[in-house]
């Protein structure tokens, strides 16, 4: 079992209020070490950090795409609620494309703190992620020669396509951030991967079972599915330290296959 090591730019970067010119040379870095993957939080704000820099994850993730060489970039996660899901599929392939394959959707249902403020809507946020997800998964699947349709509830398309595609095949994977019944069956359905943030080992194992069972009822097979752990780690000398001061943490993201 092969483990991977991505590093997150995150809350961690937040609460330091690093800018994006520190991120980019901690990035290259990432990439010169080897590091698997890095990816970028999407978020409008934080606002229980007042210092913080919050950036755009998709031209954060461009620009990174410029100065990387090796490393899978990917969003975690993508606010779903704030973008169309056309210009979510839109940018995943076009960051596939401009970065020669290396794109990873890294979605989520949302958060309050990113919307509410802005005037936009959040109620049944799971069954407007569901309908996103299929509509992100048709416009995939769409070009000039396969204009493709859709009726829900939240959105429509009508001989709808997108007229690019990723280089990655069959498309960019989509990794699904989720922590409930219902998300983790969305997971099951329309998931390359799964990221949670902060799990105990005991939790982590629990819900990596609810997945597998979800996909075991569509008759799924998950061989290639990752599951991934955002976590916390703190460099120190002193574990106590390491304890009490998480403004001095590194977040990385560890994912591992078939675990």
């Amino acid at each position: 079992m092969k483990i991977k090591f991505g590093f997150t730019q995150g809350l961690n970067v937040a609460r330091l209020g690093l800018d994006e010119t520190q991120i980019m040379s901690a990035c290259q870095i990432a990439d010169r070490m080897n590091y698997d993957s890095i990816w970028i939080m999407d978020h409008s704000n934080v606002p229980q950090w007042k210092n913080a820099i919050v950036n755009d994850a998709w031209l954060m993730l461009a620009a990174l795409g410029a100065i990387t060489q090796n490393v899978e970039l990917g969003t975690c996660v993508t606010d779903a609620i704030r973008r169309h899901p056309s210009a979510i599929a839109l940018s995943a392939i076009t960051l596939d494309r401009i970065t020669k394959g290396r794109a990873i959707l890294g979605i989520g249902a949302g958060e309050a703190q990113n919307v509410v403020d802005f005037g936009i809507e959040f109620s049944k946020p799971v069954t407007k992620f569901k309908e996103q997800l299929d509509v992100i998964e048709t416009l995939f699947e769409s070009g000039p020669e396969n204009r493709v349709n859709y009726s829900g509830h939240y959105y429509t398309l009508k001989n709808a396509c997108l007229q690019t595609k990723s280089i990655r095949k069959p498309r960019p994977p989509v990794y699904i951030a989720a922590g409930a019944p219902k998300t983790l069956e969305l997971c099951a359905i329309y998931g390359d991967g799964w990221i949670p943030i902060g799990y105990t080992p005991e939790l982590f194992q629990y819900h990596a079972d609810v997945i597998r069972e979800n996909a075991k009822k569509i008759g799924r097979v998950l061989s290639d599915f990752q599951f991934a752990n955002d976590v916390d780690i703190y460099f120190t000398d002193d574990g106590e330290e390491a304890w009490n001061k998480m403004k001095n943490a590194v977040k990385v993201s560890l994912y591992k296959p078939n675990c």
